[in-house]
This record gives C-alpha cells, sequence and structure tokens, in this order.
C-alpha cells in the first residue's frame, strides 16, 4: 500500500517478516472443482485487503473458476521487501499505491492496474470517554477540529500503523498534518497527537504503533481509544467511525497535489532516511513473475486477477467500502496476460 510512498528504494524498507504479526494467512479449496483445475492463485495483499479478500473475494473466485486460492496481508511496502528477498513468492500482489509494485519492476513484473481508492477515516472506541466527541463529529453535529483536540490530550490512546512499513501509517501522519492547516489548529498539535519527531523520522509516539491487520482488534478490544483505519475496514468490521474531508483523507485523485503538499521522512533499519510526499490511497494490482510456479499455478494467478477488475469482483470491493476507480493500465500492455487484457477491453 504506498502511492504515498513513492521513491523509496527496498533498502530502506524493512522486512514484512519482521513484524510477524502484520501477515495472516488463509486457503481454501472448493472441492472437486479446483481439484480439477489443480491451480492455486497465491495472493499477497495489502492489510486493508484482508477482510474481502479472504471472506469475499477469494471464495468467490473459486466458486466461479475452480482454481484454489491462498491469501497472506501485511503492510505493502514490507511485503515488497519480502518478495523482492524471495522470502514469499505470490502469484499476485494488492498494494496500496503503486510504488511497492513499481519497487519491483523489472525483474517481477512491469505493469500493474489501478482499480480502486481507499479513503483515511478516524475509527473510534464507542464507549472511550471521548465517544461523544466523535459521535457528534461523524453525525455532522460537532467539530472535526474537536476531534483532533482530544486526539492531541495526554492518556489519549491512538492507534496507527508503521510508517516505515505501510503506506496507512505513513498517510496518517500527513493527515494530521492536512487537518492541522485546514482546520487551523495550533501547529504544536501534531507532535502532541503523534509525539515528537513523528514527522522527521527521529521518533514519535511509538506505542500507537501496530501491525495493520491487529490494529482493528486492538481497538473492538477496548485497548484504544481510537485509531486509523480505511473506510473499507471500517464498513467491513462495522467499526464507528469519522469521516474525513476529501481534501485530507487520500482517498480523491483529483486532490493529488493537496496531498503532496504533506510529507514526512521515513527511517530505516540501516540508519538511512528517505523524504516522502503524500499521495491518493489507490488500489494497484499486478501478477509477479515467479520461476517457480507451476503453468497451472500461474493460470490461477492471472484468472484470480481478471475475478478482481471483473464487474462481479468490482461489485464485492464496492460493498466491503472501496470506492471504485475505472481499471486502468500503467506500464507494459504487452506484459499483460490474455485474460487480465480481455477484462480491460470489457470494462472500456
Amino acid at each position: 500500500m504506498a502511492a504515498a510512498a513513492a521513491g523509496v528504494s527496498l533498502a530502506l524498507w524493512p522486512s514484512a517478516a519482521s513484524v510477524s504479526s502484520a501477515a495472516s494467512t488463509t486457503s481454501a479449496n472448493t472441492g472437486h472443482a479446483a481439484t480439477h483445475r489443480g491451480g492455486t492463485a497465491s495472493v499477497a495483499f495489502a492489510g486493508s485487503l484482508l477482510a474481502v479478500d479472504n471472506e469475499v473475494v477469494g471464495p468467490g473466485f473459486q466458486r466461479a473458476t475452480g482454481h484454489s486460492y491462498t491469501g497472506r496481508g501485511g503492510g505493502s511496502i514490507g511485503l515488497a521487501h519480502d518478495i523482492a528477498a524471495g522470502e514469499i513468492t505470490p502469484g499476485v500482489f494488492e498494494s496500496v499505491g503503486a510504488a511497492p509494485i513499481r519497487a519491483l519492476e523489472p525483474r517481477f513484473t512491469r505493469w500493474y492496474v489501478r482499480f480502486a481508492a481507499s479513503p483515511l477515516v478516524l475509527a473510534y472506541n464507542p464507549h472511550t470517554p471521548y465517544a461523544a466527541v466523535f459521535r457528534n463529529a461523524a453525525k455532522g453535529n460537532g467539530s472535526l477540529a474537536a476531534v483532533f483536540k482530544a486526539m492531541a490530550r495526554p492518556g489519549f490512546l491512538l492507534g496507527r500503523t508503521d510508517p516505515a512499513t505501510d503506506p496507512q501509517g505513513q498517510a496518517f501522519i500527513m493527515m494530521v498534518e492536512l487537518a492541522q492547516r485546514a482546520l487551523h489548529l495550533p501547529g504544536a498539535i501534531v507532535g502532541q497527537i503523534l509525539g515528537a519527531g513523528a514527522t522527521t523520522g527521529t521518533g514519535g509516539n511509538l506505542s500507537q504503533i501496530f501491525a495493520e491487520t491487529a490494529l482493528d482488534s486492538h481497538l473492538e478490544a477496548g485497548q484504544l481509544d481510537a485509531a486509523s483505519a480505511f473506510l473499507s475496514q471500517a464498513v467491513q468490521l462495522h467499526l464507528p467511525y469519522v469521516r474525513l474531508p476529501a481534501a485530507i483523507d487520500f482517498g480523491n485523485p483529483a486532490d493529488a497535489r493537496q496531498y503532496a503538499s504533506a510529507s514526512l521522512v521515513v527511517p530505516s533499519t540501516t540508519g538511512q532516511k528517505t523524504t516522502v510526499h503524500g499521495a491518493p490511497l489507490v488500489i494497484d494490482v499486478t501478477t509477479l513473475h515467479q520461476p517457480s510456479a507451476t503453468k497451472a499455478d500461474v493460470a490461477a494467478s492471472n484468472a484470480f486477477l481478471a475475478y478482481q477488475l471483473s464487474p462481479t469482483g468490482r461489485r464485492d470491493d464496492a460493498k466491503e467500502g472501496f470506492v471504485l476507480l475505472p481499471n486502468t493500465l500503467f506500464g507494459s500492455p504487452g506484459a499483460v496476460p490474455a485474460s487480465v487484457r480481455r477484462e480491460l477491453a470489457h470494462a472500456r
């Protein structure tokens, strides 16, 4: 997941394996049909796609095609690092933003398709002492500025993901920057919410950092007052949430210039640092060249991506809270599998 991470080199990205709770693996089989086809689509996906892929799209793909499916979720940046290192060998990679995919070019792929956006929201615990502030803002009866002031209070328990491995973690920090300007809040409030040094890569409140696939469970368990979330996650998990204006939610490609006005410094385990600028949180997908993959598994991976981009797959995504964008191809058309090309042609 990392439209917000354009330009970050793999050398700067810690391995997703180092954050073991960030990954979730599942598999399923449709029985006789899957056995007959024999291929398995192994999909590595951004953690925000965990529920939709494992519970909706994956099973639907199996029923429709007879192929099998396995899924692994985690931070897009960390997953890209693990793919490049050969630690995982998925046939499909779904990322928030194109930067993790582009970092795998040209060895693993030379193209990707953008098909949806995933705006940020503020999910909150309905039993927190601050719930009324969030609830009123969600209903339009209260001030959004009051929400950010609540998050800045000492003792407020905020959860977010690691900006070193996850684009959501990067975008959340930049969202707070943009909110400070848009809502005319005191400049010090960014550090009060995130911890000193969060934007400069020299610190931040590390107790706020959770693996993407575990963050929501901490919120649901009442261990947090509020947490960063994608709209899709809040919808799928039935979490109460506050919508953010398009100018700061990173969900509208038309606001790309506004998002790019925010930035942060991301450190790495090697001691290097890089500056990243905000960009829309869009969902990009590609198939990956894996020399060890069987022909049946390659066919299954191609079929999964075609199904994901089909009207059925897109309807599933919309129901799960994703904002659909036109299927748009980036990169080399000649490298795109025929089944995916056909689906793109049908969408025109």
